[in-house]
């Protein structure tokens, strides 16, 4: 199965953070995309594991992103 991640990068301390929307808990950093992608992977089980399959078939599903922009 495959999860939708959204991911910044911190100019401040160089991280990325990466969070799963509609998965609770779901949210980590890294140093680097490749290690980000495998510390998500992690989290995502370990969130799955702790609901049930109802649960699991209750989550929500990823319909895309958009930029909005806004006259400043």
């Amino acid at each position: 199965m495959s999860y939708t991640a959204y991911i910044e990068k911190d100019l401040e301390s160089g991280m990325f953070i990466g969070m799963v929307p509609g998965l609770p808990g779901a949210h980590t950093f890294a140093g680097s995309i490749d290690e980000l992608h495998e510390k998500l992977r992690e989290v995502i089980s370990l969130c799955l594991e702790q609901m049930s399959e109802e649960e699991i078939k209750g989550l929500p599903v990823f319909a895309g992103i958009s930029q909005i922009e806004v006259a400043v």
